[in-house]
């Protein structure tokens, strides 16, 4: 049955790639709002962002590297088009009697030099978490899903928080400040991670018996730009 299901092709690869992609696009709006918590300072993006990780943990688990890699540079290709389709319509002038130019320029505008830290700091991040989760699955030979889910989140999330919080806002304000807001942020992403294992290990399992997969990624080419097989 496994067999005749993986050579029928994948039923979830599909919908996971379309909520990984809706989480990104959450995130770029939700990011605009700085909040703070019980004395920790982050972005309101933190609420749906650390999702992606684990939709590149499951792409990774059950469908192999090579369909992360694409679903990754098809997330980051959106979320440039978003970040192009919004400076065009900021820049269309407003209609007579439309007076919200200044909310939607202050709730959604992110500054190009946010918008290339942000995409930056994405694809690195995703990328790593990727790459090492196929790593430990290989070195490990499978076992320790929930120990080398944590391990890869806490390489990948951490340098996409210092890239985001170093390109995005180095120079502008204290370093110490951002210090303590890189690592506010990669420890919230780091918990959701841990308090999420509960479901992501039963949704991996499910997903390896329903697909009839379960990727090793044996003979696979690591490189991030090598789109092709």
């Amino acid at each position: 049955m496994s067999a005749e299901r993986a050579s029928a092709g994948p039923v979830y690869l599909v919908p996971i790639a379309g909520l990984f992609g809706a989480v990104l696009m959450i995130s770029l709006v939700l990011a605009g709002k700085i909040v703070s918590v019980g004395g920790l300072t982050f972005t309101a993006a933190v609420i749906v962002f650390p999702a992606s990780y684990l939709f590149g943990d499951v792409l990774t688990e059950v469908y192999g590297y090579p369909s992360t890699r694409a679903v990754v540079w098809t997330g980051f290709l959106a979320q440039a088009l978003w970040i192009l389709a919004y400076g065009i319509a900021a820049a269309l002038p407003p209609a007579p009697f439309w007076p919200h130019q200044a909310a939607f320029e202050a709730v959604l505008g992110a500054t190009p030099r946010l918008a290339l830290a942000g995409l930056a700091a994405y694809l690195t991040g995703e990328f790593l978490n990727a790459y090492l989760l196929a790593k430990l699955k290989r070195r490990f030979r499978g076992r320790g899903l929930p120990a080398r889910l944590v391990a890869s989140t806490l390489v990948g999330q951490g340098i996409d928080s210092a890239l985001f919080i170093g390109l995005g806002f180095g120079g502008l304000y204290p370093v110490a400040d951002l210090v303590r807001l890189a690592l506010s942020i990669w420890a919230l992403k780091v918990a959701r991670e841990i308090v999420a294992l509960p479901l992501s290990v039963p949704l991996i399992g499910f997903l390896k018996r329903a697909e009839g997969r379960d990727a090793f990624d044996t003979d696979t080419d690591f490189n991030p730009f090598r789109l092709r097989g």
